[in-house]
Order: structure tokens, then sequence, then C-alpha cells
């Protein structure tokens, strides 16, 4: 470091320590005001989410594996990666016939050895998220090392799994019911809709920065 530049740097740290300036109290009482009746969340999460073309289909805890898979099937959508350590892709396998299409592809080996397949030939991606955002319309993702950011990021359809307990108000209120100062990945999202962008020429395109669709697999109890 300059001689310069140490001694700039020395005064404006003695300046700091001299006349330390506490930080503002925070005021969330305009965000915490922001409330919907519990029945009132889904039908405007959807709302928000369909109108950046979104997609929703609606299952129960028992059929969800079902109803998703006659739903690709419909769509023409041949393999379906999926997280095989956790829970729910557990319940996936569980529920699916072993010779029913799409082919379930499990994350289960280094993105190195996925790649060909991945960017090649795998359709959709399937995640978890943990819950929604009743203010924004919004998805709440939390990527791990079980279920990587690649899932909902490189298919061209996105399908995130959202049980109807986990619907919150705000972002604050997720973040405080959720605990999330306890401990945070090291990249979280929310996402309301596929990818888009307008970069080239002012016109629309979906899929360029990431998944053309994004299906929300409803589950109600």
């Amino acid at each position: 470091m300059s001689d310069a530049r140490s001694s700039i740097l020395t005064k404006l740290r003695a300046t700091r320590d001299a006349h330390p300036l506490p930080p503002p109290a925070s005021d969330f009482a305009p965000i915490e005001a922001k409330r919907w009746p519990p029945e009132e969340r889904l039908p405007r999460i959807r709302r928000l989410m369909e109108a950046v073309h979104t997609e929703f289909i609606d299952a129960t805890e028992a059929d969800w594996p079902v109803v998703l898979r006659e739903f690709l099937a419909r769509e023409g959508v041949e393999s379906l990666l999926y997280a095989p350590a956790t829970e729910a892709g557990k319940r996936l396998v569980e529920g699916w016939e072993s010779a029913a299409n799409p082919t379930l592809i499990p994350y289960d080996r280094p993105l190195e050895d996925l790649k060909p397949q991945l960017f090649e030939s795998i359709e959709a991606g399937f995640t978890t998220t943990r819950g929604a955002i009743a203010e924004t319309g919004s998805l709440i993702l939390w990527p791990t090392a079980e279920e990587p950011r690649t899932l909902s990021l490189v298919p061209h359809i996105h399908i995130a799994l959202l049980r109807t307990d986990a619907l919150y108000d705000t972002f604050l209120q997720a973040m405080r019911e959720q605990g999330w100062a306890q401990a945070m990945p090291t990249n979280v999202l929310l996402v309301s809709g596929p990818s888009k962008t307008a970069d080239i020429e002012q016109t629309l395109a979906y899929g360029v920065h990431g998944p053309k669709r994004l299906v929300v697999l409803v589950v109600h109890p």
C-alpha cells in the first residue's frame, strides 16, 4: 500500500472512531402491516405469477408424484432431473412407475459427468421450495449440496414443489419465521416466473438465461 493511501485511510479511520455513528433503528412497521387472510395468499400468488407466464398444477400429498408424471406425459416431456437425496426426491421415486415416461434421472454424480446429458437431452428439472410470498408472488428457492441450483437453472422446464403450509405474506415474515438469521446458504433465490429478457431489440424472449417454463406443483393437505 502506498504511503499516501495509507495516510488517507488512517485519517478516515481516526475520524470514524472518534465520532461513531450508531445505525438508525429499523422501522419494519410498513412491511409488517402487509397482511392477507390465509385463504387469499395462494390465489394472490397464483394471480401474480400467472401474469408473468408461470404455470400451476394442483395435487395432494398423497398423489402429487402421479399428478406430476401425468402432466409431464401430456406435455411430451421425456426426462426429469431430480435430487435423490431429498425427501421429495425419495417420495417422487416411490410414486413413479418404473417404466413410465418421463424417465427419472437422479442428480447423483459430479456435474462434469452429467454435463453432456444435462445440456443436450434433459428436458425438465424438479426442485422443492421453502415457500412462497404473497406480496410479490415469488417462490423461495434454497439450493443445497443435495439439491443444487443446476436443477432449476439449466433444464428448459423447472418444476417447483410448493406446499400450501409454507405461504407467507412478505419476505420479512418468511425470513423471520424460518430463522434466516441463524443460517443461510450461499445462494437464496426469489423466483416469480420463467427466465425472460428483452436485451435484444427490446423483444421479449423466454428461456435465454434459465428455464423457458416454470411450473409450480401446488401440494394441498
